[in-house]
């Protein structure tokens, strides 16, 4: 009986597969967030509509700088927010979940309001 190594291309391939996974793992998903819902309010730094989540960057009153990631592109689409909704200097109150991490100052937005519009990121996690 004899055995074959795999070649370098299909350990490459499945070495990479795997980091793609654990990483999208990672990132994705409500896991990594507190299941309780806070509000932050502050001033836009920097909106990004870039995939795999556009985000937005706060900066609080109290001087503290938070990443807030909103969904994912289509579902920050159908919320109606996109890269004119927001943009640097503007007013922001963000409803979500905080990192579980409290050294991450990182929220996964449900509801962001700017300039008296509400955009429910995700509808079904608004809490009435």
């Amino acid at each position: 009986m004899s055995y074959r190594l795999p070649s370098i291309a299909t350990v490459a391939t499945v070495t990479a597969g795997l980091l793609f996974t654990s990483g999208v793992t990672a990132h994705h998903g409500w896991s990594w967030a507190e299941p309780e819902q806070m509000q932050l309010t502050g001033t836009v730094k920097n909106v990004s509509i870039a995939p795999p989540h556009p985000s937005l960057d706060i900066e609080t009153q109290e001087g503290e700088s938070w990443h807030i990631q909103l969904g994912n592109p289509a579902g920050t689409a159908r919320s109606g927010f996109d890269e004119d909704s927001a943009e640097a200097g503007d007013e922001i109150t963000v409803v979500g979940n905080r990192s579980q991490d409290r050294s991450e100052l990182r929220m996964k937005a449900v509801q962001v309001t700017v300039d008296g519009k509400t955009y429910d990121i995700y509808p079904e996690r608004v809490e009435q």
